[in-house]
């Protein structure tokens, strides 16, 4: 099936665009909760070829005068992803025009675009906004030295972009970020993990940034959990809890690693959950 290269959603005065930076390899060994096999089968009846390949995906939101971007994208950080900025393009959007920038968190996939080549903001006219958790947790010098090698450099990285964007940086509060924005706390992927609800009359999306990295596998078993999460125990408490409530309220979901289109439904399905990819 063909998707289309762009799929936008209108909620109330925002149009809200899901944009691929790429995709990344993701083993499903990295899994907890399920064995790789039973991993398998359900990637493969869902229809997906390669089961142990995740998307990644940033959000623009347009509307109201303002140009707000959900996560930035690897960067091209080792060869994975790096598209974003072409796909801005091909929208008609320049860095320079995006005013806010709205981050899930700090993993290298949702804040490697943050930076251009030289180091320097790739966003220079945009606000930065974080839970102000996520910015304790990066900056904790005892968590950077019990990170592997690896997980160091992304400690010096999300230290080198905030300091970047010192004189921009917002933290989140709970409040209304804009007219009808507002954070949703979902920790336990990071300590600050956050989505963003945009809600107008009886219609409602939430970007959930990293509640699933297989979309299929998490929502059926929301016990599943992932290498990546710093705390798995309040991973699975949140994905469950949200997943429970996307359903009650009928939102359309968005997220960082969910497939085709980049948005979905959720639907009650035997003892978990079913997503149900949007214009398919």
């Amino acid at each position: 099936m063909n998707y289309p290269p762009f799929t936008s959603y209108q909620i109330g005065d925002y149009l809200i665009t899901a944009l691929s930076d790429g995709n990344m390899p993701a083993r499903l060994d990295l899994l907890s909760g399920i064995g790789t096999v039973d991993a398998e089968l359900i990637q493969h009846s869902a229809g997906i070829v390669e089961p142990g390949n995740i998307h990644i995906y940033c959000y623009l939101i347009r509307g109201r005068g303002r140009t707000i971007l959900v996560d930035t994208g690897t960067g091209g950080l080792n060869n994975v992803g790096g598209q974003l900025e072409n796909k801005l393009s091909e929208v008609g959007v320049s860095p320079d025009d995006v005013d806010t920038v709205l981050l899930t968190h700090g993993h290298p996939d949702h804040i490697g675009g943050l930076l251009d080549a030289e180091g320097r903001p790739a966003y220079k006219h945009a606000e930065l906004h974080l839970h102000p958790l996520e910015a304790e947790y990066w900056h904790d010098d005892e968590k950077m030295k019990m990170a592997s090698e690896r997980g160091q450099r992304n400690f010096m990285m999300v230290r080198r972009i905030l300091e970047g964007y010192a004189a921009k940086l917002k933290f989140i509060n709970g409040s209304e970020i804009t007219k009808n924005i507002f954070p949703v706390w979902l920790p336990g992927h990071t300590p600050g993990h956050t989505g963003f609800c945009i809600r107008t009359g009886d219609k409602g999306l939430l970007i959930w940034g990293d509640i699933v990295h297989f979309p299929h596998i998490q929502s059926a078993h929301p016990n599943v959990s992932i290498e990546f999460d710093c705390n798995p125990t309040q991973a699975k408490e949140t994905r469950k809890k949200i997943l429970e409530q996307v359903v009650r309220e009928k939102l359309l979901v968005a997220g960082m690693h969910l497939g085709r289109s980049g948005f979905a439904n959720v639907l009650m399905a035997d003892s978990g959950y079913h997503i149900c990819y949007s214009q398919e």
